[in-house]
């Protein structure tokens, strides 16, 4: 069964975990990566939502964003 939807709101950060499919990897290269990066900054500026940290793992991501908030996404 699906997770239900978390509630979330404005200027209050999150701790978001995102993983590979059965633990599988999620990147490969370091092109992988930048690709991610560079989606993750875009997404972020779209949805105006602060990125303050990040950890990208071969199997899985962490992040700490904040929504509501303006972008600060690395670069």
């Amino acid at each position: 069964m699906a997770r239900q939807p978390r509630l979330t709101f404005a200027n209050i950060p999150q701790h978001i975990v995102r993983r590979g499919n059965d633990r599988q990897a999620c990147f490969y290269t370091d092109e992988d990566r930048q690709r991610y990066l560079l989606a993750m900054r875009e997404a972020a500026m779209n949805h105006r939502c602060a990125i303050h940290a990040y950890v990208l793992m071969t199997n899985h991501v962490h992040l700490l964003a904040t929504r509501g908030k303006l972008m600060a996404c690395p670069e």
